[in-house]
Order: C-alpha cells, then sequence, then structure tokens
C-alpha cells in the first residue's frame, strides 16, 4: 500500500482526523484525540495499536510488524509493502481499540 492509500484508508473511519502532531511530515491519524495510527515522514511504515504486548511480540516474532519507535510496546510498525488485506486489518483493529478505549460521550459523539 502507498502512503496515500493508507492515508484515504484511515479516514474511512467514522470520526478520524489527521494532523502532524508529532513533528512535520507525520500523519497522525486521531479518534478522540487518540492516536491510533501514524507515518512517519521517512518510514515505510504505519505504526499501530495491539491489544497487549504479547500480540505485538507475536507479530514481530512472525515477521509481520516491527517494533515501533518511540511508542509503547503494545505498538508495532507494519510495513506499507505488507499484504494488503493484513495492513488493512491492523490499521482498523488499532482503531476499533482506541475507538473502545473512549468514554461514551465521545464514542456517541462520533458519527458511524
Amino acid at each position: 500500500m502507498s502512503r496515500d492509500t493508507v492515508n484515504a484508508l484511515c479516514a474511512t473511519f467514522a470520526g478520524a482526523t489527521c494532523d502532524d502532531a508529532l513533528g512535520p511530515g507525520h500523519d497522525s491519524w486521531k479518534i478522540g484525540g487518540k492516536l491510533f495510527a501514524s507515518l512517519g515522514p521517512d518510514t515505510r511504515t504505519v505504526s499501530v495499536k495491539t491489544d497487549s504486548i504479547e500480540t505485538a511480540q507475536m507479530l514481530i516474532d512472525a515477521g509481520l510488524a516491527g517494533r515501533a519507535r518511540y511508542f509503547h510496546k503494545s505498538w508495532v510498525a507494519v510495513p506499507l509493502d505488507a499484504d494488503p488485506a493484513e495492513l488493512a486489518h491492523r490499521i482498523g483493529v488499532s482503531y476499533d481499540i482506541i475507538r473502545a478505549s473512549l468514554t461514551r460521550a465521545v464514542r456517541d459523539s462520533l458519527s458511524g
């Protein structure tokens, strides 16, 4: 997937917004003010949240992702050239995890 395709996918999620809060050239995708996906300016990966450190380590051990630099250990860096279905799934899971962590009031205010 290209960076543009990842950004287009992230834009389809209800309530998703993009900014460069992590610095120039970063595409930081958020829902309710919380990050669910991040593309750095010079990287060929997208950093996404997993449900646990153990899941992140399993994805790393399986060669499906790498360690997401500067993020908590429950985050992984998925290569943009990964299987498109796997990459889309990982982004969707990250979105779902972050959305579920929002307060009910914030979730209810989001469309979709």
